[in-house]
């Protein structure tokens, strides 16, 4: 990896945390910042909260874990100096665990004159705020209750964030000494006998802190419209929970494997865990620490949902204290861009405006009221659109044999598995297209993996990803370089539209396109893409299992 002349774009955060020290560099040049690639991570598992503690009583920080600490914080100095990382933007942060030692300041200046560092202190009221960004950067829109979990503390607050305008709380967030190492050392203190008492306790202030965060009265009464509130959860040990909600889906075995955007309903976020007890080491991402604060978490989950019975979703992010400082360092121009679009932007071909927009006429225009059989919003959208062409000759380079498939996977393995603020069904849907946008044919090795990213947005999206996958492979078949030439966008007599076609028994729905393309030496083309097209909506293409799911397509060359 080459750094000259680039680390004038890269941000070094160290977080010194309750469970754990990391060192992250992330790269903020233009057009990527909003996703805010990450170039290195690294993470020393050095546990300030259990430094802190012996046979359940508070000490100060040990000497031996301080020397630990310095070590490890030289050893990330020397390496934000080997990649260039200029001095003043090099940012060292600390939050509960070293805020509340007894030797906070011995610490603390211990650090300073070893490594020239200053350590930033982040207050309570600050960790929860720069949290909740950190959430804010993990989705490309957030409407619901926001809470994180570190080891010392959880954090409550509501969030509503669009177009990069976030907003929360006025009284920011409400902190509760249930961090899950914190949790788990009370529990085995008390015994049993304590546990009702203290959930009972949990679940009061848990309501407490609701009615004092002043949810809206709009956030409320979408909550109600939309079935419930939706809970987006950030933090250690709700991603290791969220793992385990993972490796219990129904979908088995999940085709995702990034946390980040998540979802499950309030009916899996308590699981029967009999299966992950069984073999708790077959888990993916599960470390033994996270594996031994499984009951904590459990205990605290149960809280919770008793005492908001409101819930209907649940999202797990990978945003936190990191992603929070570097999301609030970003100007709202980059905040209000759409991570998938920010994300694809630099592999726009020349005419992505006008491949767009020619895109979006193979698609029939939504009814109203809809009905059973429109595209959903989330592939007919601006983003979704833009994104496809974007990427729309990103795997040409790829011989024959593997495009479909690299396309594929390239929303979890490949291109864009490290970008930050995706959720899963982005990931999916664009996956669905991509393959399909290079001929949608793959070994037998794939054919597993692509069902179930076809579960997890249901048959209906799958088709329609399939169709719009095929479009746009008749686009990058007609323009091959990306470049639509002045006035022929014009030339591309391209118009979809709603049709019956009368059937034993009644009339059978279908989509019907009417191709005209005026451009010389494009005939070939034109007749090819009208067979692939048809080809889409045969019976043997439609997607699903016993009950498939799809519609005939009827495509007719204009002249």
């Amino acid at each position: 990896m080459s750094v000259q002349g680039i680390g004038e774009h890269y941000k070094a955060l160290v977080d010194m945390g309750s469970n754990g020290i990391r060192l992250s560099i992330a790269d903020l040049s233009p057009p990527s910042a909003r996703v805010m690639p990450t170039i290195y991570q690294h993470r020393c598992g050095i546990s300030l909260y259990d430094a802190q503690y012996h046979a359940g009583k508070r000490k100060p920080i040990a000497q031996a874990t301080i020397n630990e600490t310095v070590a490890a914080l030289l050893r990330f100095k020397r390496i934000t100096e080997d990649f260039k990382v200029p001095p003043d933007r090099v940012q060292v942060v600390a939050t509960e665990a070293t805020r509340t030692a007894l030797n906070s300041d011995d610490f603390r200046n211990q650090i300073e004159n070893a490594t020239a560092w200053n350590v930033e202190m982040l207050a309570k009221e600050d960790e929860g705020r720069i949290g909740a960004m950190g959430v804010a950067s993990s989705f490309g829109s957030i409407k619901g209750l926001v809470m994180d979990l570190g080891g010392g503390s959880i954090q409550m607050t509501w969030m509503l964030s669009e177009d990069g305008q976030v907003k929360t709380s006025p009284k920011g967030a409400v902190s509760f000494p249930y961090g899950a190492a914190a949790l788990m050392m009370r529990l085995g203190e008390m015994g049993l006998e304590g546990h009702a008492s203290l959930r009972e306790e949990m679940s009061a202030n848990f309501e407490t802190a609701l009615q004092e965060l002043d949810v809206p009265d709009t956030l409320m009464k979408d909550a109600e419209a939309e079935g419930g509130l939706t809970l987006y959860l950030s933090g250690g040990g709700f991603r290791g929970w969220g793992y385990i909600l993972m490796s219990l889906h129904s979908i088995t075995p999940y085709p995702i494997p990034i946390i980040n955007g998540f979802r499950v309903p309030k009916s899996s976020f308590q699981p029967n865990l009999d299966k992950y007890f069984s073999d708790p080491d077959a888990t993916f991402r599960i470390s033994a620490r996270r594996a031994s604060q499984v009951p904590a978490i459990a205990f605290l989950i149960k809280a919770l949902t008793q005492s908001i019975p409101s819930i209907s979703y649940i999202y797990f992010a990978q945003g936190g204290i990191r992603e929070g400082l570097l999301f609030s360092s970003l100007p709202t121009s980059i905040q209000s861009q759409h991570p998938l679009i920010a994300v694809t932007q630099s592999h726009a071909p020349p005419s992505a405006a006008s491949l767009s927009r020619l895109l979006t006429r193979w698609i029939p225009q939504a009814r109203h009221p809809a009905t059973p059989s429109d595209p959903p919003a989330a592939l007919t959208s601006h983003t979704m659109l833009t994104s496809t062409t974007n990427l729309l000759h990103a795997h040409a380079s790829f011989t024959k044999d593997i495009r479909a498939a690299a396309a594929l996977r390239s929303t979890t393995t490949g291109l864009l598995g490290n970008a930050h603020g995706l959720s899963h069904t982005d990931r999916a849907l664009l996956a669905l297209i991509f393959c399909e946008r290079w001929g949608g044919e793959i070994s037998p090795v794939d054919e597993h993996f692509i069902s179930r990213m076809q579960e997890v947005v249901g048959p209906r999206a799958s088709w329609w990803a399939k169709y719009i996958g095929r479009a746009a492979g008749v686009i990058g078949d007609l323009f091959p370089a990306g470049v639509v030439r002045d006035g022929e966008e014009d030339l591309m007599g391209i118009m979809a539209s709603w049709g019956e076609e009368a059937k034993k028994g009644g009339v059978e729905e279908t989509v019907d396109i009417m191709i005209g393309v005026r451009i010389n030496g494009m005939e070939d083309i034109v007749n090819e893409c009208r067979h692939g097209m048809e080809k889409v909506g045969k019976k043997k293409n439609w997607v699903g299992g016993n009950e498939r799911w799809g519609l005939k397509v009827r495509a007719i060359s204009e002249g």
